[in-house]
């Protein structure tokens, strides 16, 4: 999975401009986000249409607040700089739920 710092913007909205991507609301200390850790290379695999984008909710505490990320795992879908669903709450979060939410957004 790609990192946010990685990219060559930060911007969300440059970012996701074209095509499909996912972004993975996360941080180091926190035990829900390191449940789903180990599951979402199978994730990414099942769902290859999506490029997956890590994002330190700490280090980019701005665009969580932007996007009203207030607890953590959490997805946030985009199509063509739009957003297209999102998977945010503070709980933790299994490989079906994950999958579930993926599902249900357009094609």
């Amino acid at each position: 999975m790609q990192k946010l710092e990685d990219q060559a913007t930060t911007k969300i909205s440059e970012l996701t401009k074209s095509g499909k991507y996912i972004l993975f609301f996360e941080a180091d200390w926190c035990p829900d986000c390191k449940f789903i850790e180990p599951e979402m290379p199978a994730i990414e695999q099942d769902y290859p249409d999506y490029q997956f984008i890590q994002v330190d909710r700490d280090q980019f505490l701005d665009l969580a607040k932007e996007l009203g990320i207030m607890g953590i795992p959490s997805f946030v879908a985009f199509k063509d700089g739009q957003e297209i669903g999102r998977l945010v709450n503070k709980d933790r979060k299994t490989k079906a739920q994950v999958e579930s939410f993926l599902d249900s957004l357009p094609k």
